[in-house]
C-alpha cells in the first residue's frame, strides 16, 4: 500500500512537471514571437533598401537630361521619396501623413521652372503611387474615410475590373505570387508554364485591371492594394465556403 508520503511526493513532482511544462510553452512562445519580429524587422528593412534602389533607378533612367537643373531637383526629388519610404517601417500611417506628403509634392510642383519638368514629375508622381501601393499592401495605412456600398458599384464593373481578370487559373497564380514578393517575366514563367505571348497576354490582363503594375519597362511586376485586396476577398471567400 502506498503510504501518504509517496502521494505527497506524486503530486509535488506533478506540479513541477507542470511548472517546467507552461515554462516551457511561454518560453517556445517567446522565442515563435521574437523570431517574427526580428523576421518582419528584416523583412521590412530589405523591402525600404528595395524601394530606396527603385528611386534612384528610376530617376536616373527617366528625368530630363540634358538639365542645368537635373542634379538639384533629383536630390531633392530623392530627399522627398527617401522619406516616404521610412514610411513602411511604421505600424500605422494615418491619412493626415498622406494628405501631408501630397500636399508636398504640390508645393514643389509649383516651383518648378521649365515646361519639360513635366517628363521629371510624371516619374516621380509613378514612384510615389507605387509607395502609396505598397503602405496599402502591407496594410498599415489607416483612413477614416467611408468604403462606398458594394450595391453602388455597376455590374460591368465587377466582371471586366475583378472577376474576368481572376477567373483564370494561371492570372490567379501569377497574383498569388506577389502576395509578398516583386516577379520578374522569367520567374512567371518558371511559375506558370507559360512562354513569351501567352504569358504576357495574362500580365497584361492584369495590368491593364490595376491588379498588378510594372516597375519600369522590363522591369519587375508587383501587386497593388487592389490585388492584394482581391486575394484577401477570395481568401474569405474560401473561408467561408469551408464553414
Amino acid at each position: 500500500m502506498n503510504s501518504p508520503e509517496i502521494y505527497d511526493n506524486r503530486a509535488k513532482l506533478e506540479a513541477i512537471h507542470q511548472d517546467i511544462k507552461r515554462l516551457m510553452e511561454r518560453s517556445n512562445q517567446e522565442y515563435l514571437d521574437l523570431m517574427f519580429a526580428n523576421f518582419k524587422k528584416d523583412f521590412i528593412n530589405a523591402l525600404t533598401s528595395y524601394v530606396k534602389d527603385d528611386i534612384e533607378s528610376g530617376l536616373e533612367k527617366s528625368m530630363v537630361d540634358p538639365c542645368q537643373m537635373r542634379k538639384t531637383c533629383k536630390s531633392r526629388f530623392k530627399e522627398f521619396l527617401g522619406n516616404n519610404a521610412e514610411l513602411i517601417k511604421c505600424d500605422n500611417v494615418s491619412k493626415e501623413s498622406i494628405d501631408k506628403k501630397k500636399d508636398e509634392l504640390s508645393e514643389i510642383r509649383k516651383e518648378a521652372p521649365f515646361d519639360n519638368c513635366e517628363v521629371c514629375f510624371k516619374e516621380v508622381n509613378s514612384l510615389f503611387n507605387k509607395q502609396l501601393h505598397l503602405i496599402n499592401s502591407l496594410q498599415i495605412y489607416s483612413s477614416t474615410e467611408e468604403r462606398p456600398e458594394i450595391s453602388a458599384i455597376p455590374e460591368e464593373v465587377i466582371v471586366k475590373q475583378v472577376l474576368d481578370p481572376l477567373a483564370n487559373k494561371q492570372r490567379l497564380q501569377i497574383l498569388k505570387s506577389m502576395a509578398s514578393e516583386t516577379k520578374t517575366f522569367s520567374n512567371l514563367s518558371k511559375l506558370t508554364g507559360l512562354r513569351g505571348g501567352n504569358l504576357l497576354f495574362h500580365i497584361q490582363k492584369l495590368l491593364e485591371s490595376d491588379l498588378i503594375l510594372q516597375r519600369h519597362e522590363r522591369g519587375d511586376y508587383m501587386i497593388t492594394e487592389k490585388g492584394y485586396n482581391s486575394l484577401l476577398m477570395l481568401a474569405e471567400f474560401k473561408k467561408y465556403m469551408e464553414n
